[in-house]
This record gives structure tokens, sequence and C-alpha cells, in this order.
């Protein structure tokens, strides 16, 4: 067997983090050695009607050359449908060579998984249907289906000024978190340029018990319309690899034109690998409450495709 390469290794740490903060108790470690998970995934939370286990395998190989090896287990899959799904789910991979996946199949699954439901409460319904009408429908749906680029786009044209860049953004913070005396606390900020993410940091840092944190973590992401491109960057401030796991989780969810700082105030205790679920759980509960990312329940949206990304220099001064 092929030995690990820590390059391959460390991203998939940051995928298994990330989908750890996203997916909450869903997600689950089967075996963390044979790097072996399983998430149980449905078309609606508090009343489901058609659910789908996922397990997958992260092999020495994914993401650069090859996709996680997966098992679909659900008892009203059909031969057919099994197929469907598969294809469905190899051709993101296709889509994607190289890119952190999980999320994306996830999110596909829930999708057929809503379509199915929505089929089966509707069935009667739809052989009455003309012709016509079908395809009317199906229109209907491949644009509620497109992603909503083009109209954040729009917004983002129309309200973009030189007054609105130059003012500093208004600053949301997260409910903290506490592990073993360690404190946990994200803090949000709408940005569309690095002058404000500048402006941003210089103002937490003017509340002295932010300033006193043993870390300020922060990583931002920023879509450059013209270009369609992300100018996005992080910073550990100290706590190795912590900004550019933040980073993923960002990626992941696809949030744009948003900053976010997690402090952290050490308690005297070591956390491990801990600390790092608290940093993306902090980051994402403020991200789903301020609406830059669903619950995952709700969650339908995918990871951009082959969209480029441009990194900002690194600033060590706020």
């Amino acid at each position: 067997m092929a030995e690990r390469d820590p390059g391959s290794n460390q991203r998939q740490n940051e995928e298994i983090e990330a989908m750890a903060a996203i997916y909450g108790e869903e997600w689950c470690v089967m075996d963390n050695c044979a790097k072996i998970f399983y998430i149980k995934i449905n078309d609606n939370k508090d009343d489901p009607k058609w659910t789908l286990g996922l397990q997958v395998i992260l092999s020495n190989e994914y993401p650069e050359t090859a996709p996680p090896i997966y098992e679909l287990k659900a008892p009203w899959l059909n031969g057919q449908e099994c197929v469907d799904l598969s294809n469905s789910l190899e051709a993101i991979y296709i889509q994607n060579i190289g890119e952190s996946i999980l999320y994306l199949w996830v999110e596909k699954i829930r999708d057929v998984l809503i379509q199915k439901s929505h089929k089966a409460e509707t069935g009667p319904e739809v052989k009455k249907k003309t012709e016509e009408e079908d395809v009317e429908c199906e229109d209907d749906f491949i644009l509620a289906c497109q992603p909503e680029y083009s109209v954040k786009a729009l917004d983002f044209e129309i309200s973009e000024n030189q007054t609105e860049i130059e003012e500093l953004p208004p600053i949301d913070h997260g409910i903290p978190i506490t592990d073993q005396r360690s404190t946990f606390q994200a803090h949000l900020a709408p940005v569309v340029c690095p002058k404000q993410v500048k402006m941003v940091l210089a103002k937490l840092y003017e509340n002295k018990k932010i300033a006193s944190a043993t870390h300020n973590i922060y990583a931002y992401r920023i879509y450059c319309e013209d270009k369609q491109t992300f100018l996005q960057d992080c910073e550990d401030d100290g706590e190795t690899a912590a900004g550019g796991r933040l980073l993923h989780l960002m990626e992941i969810l696809n949030v744009r034109n948003v900053m976010v700082v997690v402090s952290r105030w050490y308690g005297g205790i070591l956390l491990g690998p801990d600390r790092f679920k608290h940093i993306n759980n902090c980051a994402r509960n403020i991200l789903v409450e301020k609406n830059y990312a669903n619950s995952p329940e709700k969650s339908s949206k995918a990871l951009g495709k082959n969209e480029k990304v441009r990194k900002d220099k690194k600033r060590s001064e706020p």
C-alpha cells in the first residue's frame, strides 16, 4: 500500500474538520486511521421521508488523483436510481479533480432526496399535466437550480461605491465556546476590499479583551466581479495551520465578501485537535447566523466550479 502523501493528508484532515463543523453529529468517524467516515443524509431534518447513508474511504490518492471510495446505503434505492446517483457523484469529481468534494457530494445527494420527496408528494398531479406543462415545469426547475452568482453579482455592482468601501463595515460577535478553560469567540464583518480587512482588524484590536487573546485567527474571501476570481487570505496568529483550516471551511461553504476572526483565550490546558474543531464551529455558527451560509438541513448550494483564487499578500499588522 502506497504511503500517504503529507500534503494530501493535511488537505484531508482540513476537509474532515470542516465536514465535522458543518454537519455536527450527522458526520460520524468510523475509523480515523483508515479514514473511513459515514454521514446520514435526509430531505428534511425535522420530518425526514427519505434518508440515505453515505460511507466514504479517503484513499492516499484523494483528492489529487482519485475520488473517495464510497458506498450508498438506502433500502429504497433501486438499481437504476443507484446508477444515476453514482453517475452524478462521479461527474462532480471529474468537474473538480484535485479539489475537496465531500461537501458537494453530500449536498447533491440531499438535492436528489428533496426531489424524490417532492415527486412522491405531487405524483398524482403530475400524471394530469399536459406535455406543454411538463416542459414549463422542467424549465422552472432548471432555473431554480442555477447558481445564484448572477443575482448576487448584480446586487454587488449596484451597491458598490467608493464611499461604502471607505467606511468601516459593521462587526458582529458570535456566542463563545468554552472548553477546559479555553474560550473561543468568532467575529464577522462584510468586506469588499483589503482595506476594509485592515480596518476591521484595527477596530477589533481596540477592544482590550480581543487584543489580549492568545490568538486572533482570521480568514477572508472577497469576490472580484470583473475577473470572476476570489481574493482571499488567512492568518494563523501563532496557532499553526488554524488560519488555513478556517479559510478551507469558508471555501467549502462558498461564502463571499466576508471576513471571520476567531479569538482564542488559552486556559492553560492543551486541547489538541479539539481546538481546530472549536475554531471551525465558532466560524460556521456565525456564518449561518448572519446568512452567509445555510444550516446543513437547508443547504443545497454547491461550491463554485472552476473559479480561480488569487491570494492577497499577507499582512502581519492589522
